[in-house]
């Protein structure tokens, strides 16, 4: 096999326990050294980040190690957030890292990862992007990424030998069509559809069914193009996700985005079924692209995964069920990064990004007789 994933965690952020994850990531790949490493580590490693990745370099005799600091990481054989712990996917065989090459000839999407500060030119630039990023704790100057061996404002880095299919899954269900804002004052929504922003939402939640109000964190306001129904733009990628930051009792609705008067607003509720759902039709979207992939690389955000599922993460269980025995690899942060489909790249919150590696077309794994 080409590619490999381990998983170790620990009491202390030690660079032997990525050692450790590299060395069996390693062995399932049958070689001796690697083409390139993603290392992915938890929040305890913040302040000894260079130290650890240079000695998964070391140990990989490879510069190519990529990757960054997240709330949580996981691979297939589990998911951990509340201690040390160190994610490793080695590329051997065919498949190797390699700088970006960000012209837009090159089709395939670049693997980026960043801290809050999402760069412009991956937001309105030609070339795709998928990855995450990681805020960090408050106060924290060090970088959260690292490409080539190396600490950096930001990591993106080509998947050399492979193709890279994409996929989203928002986990939000609609709560009922758009509606035309009315006003709005800074990041405050006042009115929309004819009625208070804070009525407009109760209304959508009662005609849903939904009795009472859950958590602001559980809701959101959805941008809907112009001219565009709403489910068939939602179900399409070609609308745009914005956090509620806070319910008001006034009448506003506070949101993380601006929005201004014509603009077509939506809502919609994140709740842990209809997320699984999501995530599951996502699964079968790349599955008729890639029915046979070689590894998969999952951001996650830290709000879905383990803490909204009880315990479990059932949006990796899908993917698992899906194909049993493909390596993974991913990071639950706060933010995800994927291509739009109106063009450029969004930094999204509370979404699973998925990119399942795949076997160039054209190519074949010829083995030896025995």
């Amino acid at each position: 096999m080409s590619v490999g994933s381990a998983l170790v965690a620990g009491n202390d952020p030690l660079p032997s326990l990525a050692e450790r994850a590299l060395a069996r990531a390693l062995e399932k790949t049958g070689e001796r050294q690697a083409n390139g490493v993603l290392l992915f580590l938890t929040a305890e490693y913040s302040r000894h980040a260079q130290q650890t990745v240079t000695a998964v370099a070391r140990a990989a005799r490879c510069t190519q190690v990529a990757g960054g600091v997240a709330a949580g990481v996981f691979t297939d054989s589990g998911w951990v957030i509340d201690r040390p712990a160190a994610a490793v996917m080695v590329l051997a065989g065919g498949i190797a890292l390699g700088p970006a090459d960000t012209s837009e000839a090159c089709g395939e999407p670049l693997l980026g990862y960043t801290d809050s500060h999402f760069p412009a030119a991956w937001a309105g630039g030609a070339r795709k992007y998928f990855g995450g990023s990681f805020t960090g704790a408050a106060g924290l100057v060090e970088p959260l990424a690292w490409q080539q061996s190396r600490l950096a404002a930001h990591c993106r880095v080509q998947l050399l030998g492979t193709q890279v299919a994409v996929d989203v899954s928002l986990g939000w269900r609609l709560l009922g069509g758009a509606q035309t804002v009315e006003s709005s004052k800074a990041y405050a929504l006042l009115a929309l559809g004819g009625c208070e922003a804070h009525e407009s939402l109760s209304r959508a939640l009662r005609e849903a069914g939904h009795s009472g109000w859950p958590p602001a964190s559980a809701l959101c306001a959805v941008l809907i193009n112009s001219g565009a129904e709403a489910s068939a733009s939602f179900a399409g990628g070609r609308s745009h996700p914005i956090a509620i930051l806070d319910i008001g009792r006034h009448g506003a609705v506070t949101l993380a985005e601006r929005v201004t008067a014509g603009q077509r607003l939506a809502w919609a509720i994140r709740l842990p079924r209809a997320a699984e759902e999501d995530m599951c039709q996502c699964v079968a979207r790349l599955a008729t692209v890639a029915p046979d992939p070689l590894a998969g690389v999952v951001f996650s955000c830290i709000g879905r995964g383990p803490f909204f599922h009880d315990g479990e993460d059932r949006d990796v269980e899908c993917l698992r069920e899906r194909f049993p025995c493909l390596p993974l690899i991913g990071t639950y942060g706060t933010g995800q990064i994927a291509p739009n489909a109106a063009g450029g790249n969004l930094l999204l919150q509370n979404a699973v990004v998925t990119a399942l590696l795949n076997q160039p077309a054209g190519s074949a794994d010829v083995q030896s007789e025995p």
